[in-house]
């Protein structure tokens, strides 16, 4: 080892500490790594939050069918990407398409 490694910018890379996207395997440690699941954007578009809260920072807005990759589902809300190089951030899922389209 060569000493302590730097964090990554959890809001450009798709990770956390439980969690990453398959893409950063080998970059990157965690306990899972997930398959992104790609979801259009719904008509009107939707933000992007920091945290699972529509009281959160908004990071972005994203646009009617936008392909979010969705990496994680708690309750009402889909963690994600738009790109391995971000934003990532929590939208909620009602503003996505549903599988199946």
């Amino acid at each position: 080892m060569a000493g302590p490694v730097s964090r990554p910018d959890s809001r450009a890379e798709p990770i956390r500490g439980d969690l990453a996207h398959i893409g950063l395997a080998g970059k990157h440690f965690v306990p899972h790594y997930a398959v992104p699941q790609p979801r259009a954007v719904l008509p009107g578009g939707a933000p992007l939050y920091a945290d699972p809260s529509d009281t959160s920072e908004e990071l972005c807005v994203l646009l009617e069918g936008d392909s979010f990759e969705v990496l994680d589902i708690t309750r009402d809300w889909a963690w994600g990407c738009l790109s391995l190089e971000g934003p990532v951030g929590y939208i909620r899922l009602d503003r996505l398409e549903t599988l199946g389209g």
